[in-house]
C-alpha cells in the first residue's frame, strides 16, 4: 500500500517516571472534512482583510484570499477536499491520510495523563527539467501539513518531527524546512498547549537527483512526536510507503535519457491523455475511433481502460543493426510491400500507409514480442478514406475489401488505412513525449472527441463537430 488509512496504536518506550506516548491514525471522518473547510475559509478571510487593510481593491484582495497559502508546495491543492488523493505527471495532493491521536499514558496507574489530535496532509512535487525547479539538478520535492486539533494542558507542548526515507542511490536532500502558512520560517513543528488557536506547520524538504539513466524512487514517511511533559517520552505514526514494487503509485522518477530535455523528474504512475484535434483531423480520428472499437485489446481507449504504451528512447529491443528499436522498424513490418493504395476519389488527395496502433507504442503490429505482433502487414485489418458514394459530398472510413471480400472481421490485432497524408502525419504533431518525460512502456490513452458519441460499430456514425 502507498500509505495505511490507519494505524493501530504504537507506543515509544516508557520514560524515568513510566509513562508512555503513543500515537494511532484514522482515516478522514466528517468532522476533519470540516474543519478542512473552515481553515480554508478562516485563512482566505485573514488574507483578504490584509490586502484591503494594504490599500487593495476589494477585487485584487479577493484574488489574494483566493489564492493558495505561500507556503503550498502544489498551488491547486489547498482547497481539495480532505478525503482524496489527487495526482497529475508531476504532482500529487495527498488529503486521504487522517487525523492522529497523541495519547500521554502513565501506565503505573493506567491512566490517560493527556491527548493531542494533529490533521495530516502531504504533498510531492516532481519538476519535468532542470529549469523548471531553479536547481542544476533533477528535483523532487515533498511537504506535509501539520495542524493541531486539540491539545491538552497536561502535555505542555508538542513536537513533530517528520521522517523521510528513500531509495535513492544518486540523491541530495535537504533538511525539512518548516514554515507557517504563509512561509515565515519556524524552528521546529512545534506548538505550546496554551497556543488557541493553532496554526499549521508546513515541513517542505528538496531531494536533488544527479544520477545517470533513469531512477524509479521508493519513499518512505513517518512523524515521530515528543512531549513537553517527558524528557524522552517518544511515538511514531507510521505513513507508509510510495507504493507496491508492481506498482509504485507515488515514486517519483527522475531521468537524464532525453537529449531534447534537461534531467528532471516526473510520477510516471499518472496516466496521460493525448487529444487528437477531430475537428482538423477527421479521417484518423473516425479510423482510430473504429479500431479502437474492434481491437481485441482495445488499444488506447479510456473506454476499455485500455493504455497504450510508448517505444522510448531507452528501449531495449535491438534492430538488426544493433541499434535501439524505433518507430520505423515496427512501421516498416505493417506497412510492408503488400500494402498498395486503394482507389479513392481525386478529392481525397495523396495518401499515406496509417497504421494502428500507432508505430510509436508497444501496441503496434510491428513491435517485436508485443501483444499485437504480426508476420506482416496483411494480417492487418485494411481500410481506407473515401466519399460515401451516397451522391454527398460526405467521406468515411471503408472497408478495404480487395483480398478480403467481407472487409475486417474485427479479430485482427492491427490495422492500416490509406488517410490523407496531411492529415495522418499532424494527427500526433506535437505529440508531446519530451515534456512528458515520456521513456520506453510509459502508458498513455488516446481521445477522439468528435466521435465519442458513437456507440456501436454496427450502423454509420457521423462526426460532430467539437466547440
Amino acid at each position: 500500500m502507498k500509505r495505511q488509512a490507519t494505524q493501530k496504536r504504537s507506543c515509544g518506550d516508557p520514560d524515568a517516571a513510566g509513562r508512555i506516548l503513543c500515537m494511532e491514525l484514522s482515516p478522514p471522518t466528517v468532522e476533519s472534512q470540516a474543519r478542512a473547510k473552515q481553515r480554508a475559509e478562516a485563512l482566505r478571510k485573514t488574507e483578504e482583510a490584509k490586502a484591503r487593510k494594504a490599500g487593495k481593491s476589494p477585487a485584487a484582495a479577493a484574488a489574494v484570499a483566493a489564492a493558495a497559502p505561500v507556503a503550498e508546495l502544489v498551488d491547486w491543492c489547498y482547497d481539495k477536499p480532505v478525503g482524496g488523493d489527487y495526482m497529475t505527471r508531476g504532482e500529487a495532493c495527498l488529503k486521504n491520510i487522517g487525523s492522529g491521536a497523541l495519547v500521554f499514558i502513565d501506565t503505573e496507574r493506567d491512566a490517560e495523563i493527556g491527548i493531542a489530535t494533529f490533521d495530516f496532509e502531504q504533498r510531492i512535487k516532481a519538476y519535468p527539467n532542470k529549469g523548471a525547479s531553479g536547481s542544476d539538478f533533477a528535483e523532487f520535492d515533498q511537504q506535509i501539513v501539520i495542524t493541531p486539533v486539540s491539545m491538552d494542558a497536561d502535555l505542555r507542548g508538542v513536537t513533530m518531527k517528520w521522517n523521510l526515507d528513500s531509495s535513492c542511490e544518486s540523491c541530495v536532500t535537504s533538511n525539512v524546512r518548516w514554515t507557517t502558512a504563509g512561509n515565515t520560517p519556524t524552528v521546529n513543528a512545534y506548538w505550546g498547549a496554551a497556543d488557541v488557536p493553532y496554526s499549521s506547520r508546513w515541513g517542505t524538504m528538496q531531494t536533488t537527483w544527479n544520477g545517470t539513466g533513469k531512477e524509479t524512487i521508493d519513499l518512505e514517511w513517518s512523524v515521530t512526536a515528543t512531549v513537553d511533559a517527558s524528557e524522552n517520552a517518544k511515538a511514531t505514526a507510521e505513513f507508509g510507503t510510495s507504493g507496491i514494487d508492481a506498482v509504485q503509485e507515488l515514486a517519483p522518477r527522475c531521468d537524464d535519457i532525453l537529449k531534447s530535455s534537461a534531467p528532471g523528474c516526473v510520477l510516471p504512475y499518472f496516466k496521460l491523455n493525448w487529444t487528437v484535434d477531430t475537428n482538423k483531423f477527421p479521417a484518423p480520428g473516425a479510423y482510430y475511433w473504429y479500431m479502437q472499437q474492434v481491437m481485441p485489446d482495445h488499444a488506447g481507449s479510456k473506454r476499455w481502460d485500455s493504455l497504450m504504451h510508448y517505444l522510448g528512447p531507452d528501449t531495449p529491443l535491438k534492430n538488426s543493426a544493433g541499434n535501439p528499436w524505433n518507430t520505423d522498424n515496427s512501421r516498416a513490418r505493417v506497412c510492408d510491400s503488400t500494402w498498395s493504395i486503394h482507389p479513392s476519389d481525386a478529392s481525397i488527395g495523396p495518401v499515406d500507409c496509417d497504421e494502428y496502433a500507432m508505430a510509436s507504442t508497444h501496441e503496434s503490429g510491428g513491435y517485436p514480442n508485443g501483444l499485437n505482433l504480426v508476420t506482416s502487414g496483411s494480417k492487418c485489418a485494411q481500410l481506407f478514406a473515401d466519399k460515401m458514394g451516397d451522391g454527398s459530398a460526405n467521406f468515411g472510413i471503408l472497408a478495404d475489401i480487395r483480398t478480403a471480400t467481407n472487409g475486417p472481421s474485427g479479430t485482427e490485432r492491427c490495422a492500416r488505412a490509406a488517410i490523407p497524408n496531411t492529415q495522418n502525419r499532424q494527427a500526433f504533431s506535437g505529440f508531446p513525449a519530451p515534456s512528458w518525460r515520456l521513456l520506453d512502456g510509459d502508458g498513455f490513452f488516446v481521445t477522439l472527441p468528435g466521435f465519442e458519441h458513437c456507440t456501436s460499430i454496427a450502423t454509420t456514425c457521423a462526426w460532430r463537430q467539437i466547440s
